[in-house]
């Protein structure tokens, strides 16, 4: 597809989108060692019977009985600081905890082994915390520093959708990971898109939706949630029409 869409495009897309009602999130991590998990397995995989799992074998491995809480929920220390994960678990043992996933059905890297290198490149800009990540959020140098670093982790891709992911499993509600669900959603409304195509096109529903005159808020976070949800209800096979 070729940009920028038509103003009946936009419209048409908006009102699709408000129908889907976003919703703020609900749940969050407790650790950054559970966002790292989630970014690097959630790429190419089934999030409630592969992801989730993954996360919880981890967090139950070091004594976290509940790795996400209600967003609501006051802030807490954090139980996993990636010190803790780097110390218990090394390539061999993390995969045996987990799977033999990797970041490219193409002979890529462990997903274990991307996992851990996510864990080393944060502590090595000082970031040991959820508390820690958040604060990067807010400081641009150190954020292009860590992004630069992070980049070059296997499995990251041409759009750059894993790291993405990862701060917004963090707290940012700016961001999107315009992945293929959420693809799908677009292209079964007729917009056949790439990621990063994607990711402009919700910014743009984003500003529409906050011009209402009720108004009322909405993040990206919360349209990029409600596209992936709607968008793994639809057969791949039926996405476009």
């Amino acid at each position: 597809m070729i940009e920028p869409i038509s103003d009946a495009d936009l419209d048409r897309v908006v009102a699709a989108v408000a129908a889907l009602k976003p919703e703020p999130r609900k749940r969050r991590w407790v650790s950054v060692t559970f966002c790292v998990l989630d970014a690097v397995w959630s790429i190419g995989s089934r999030y409630d019977s592969t992801v989730v799992p993954v996360v919880k074998r981890v967090a139950n491995d070091l004594g976290v009985h509940e790795a996400s809480v209600e967003n609501s929920a006051p802030a807490t220390a954090d139980p996993v600081p990636l010190q803790r994960f780097l110390h218990n678990y090394d390539v061999d043992s993390l995969t045996g905890r987990t799977n033999r996933q990797r970041t490219s059905t193409s002979g890529g890297a462990l997903k274990s082994e991307a996992a851990l290198e996510y864990a080393r490149i944060l502590v090595h800009h000082g970031i040991h915390t959820i508390d820690d990540a958040r604060s990067a959020l807010t400081d641009l140098a150190l954020f292009k520093r860590v992004q630069a670093d992070l980049r070059g982790v296997a499995g990251d891709g041409s759009h750059g959708i894993r790291r993405s992911y990862f701060w917004m499993l963090v707290g940012d509600d700016s961001r999107v990971k315009p992945d293929r669900m959420v693809l799908r959603w677009f292209a079964s409304h007729q917009l056949d898109l790439e990621p990063d195509q994607a990711a402009r096109l919700i910014a743009r529903v984003v500003e529409r939706l906050n011009s209402a005159a009720d108004g009322s808020r909405t993040t990206a976070w919360e349209v990029d949630h409600a596209l992936w949800n709607a968008g793994r209800k639809i057969p791949a096979a039926r996405a476009r029409r």
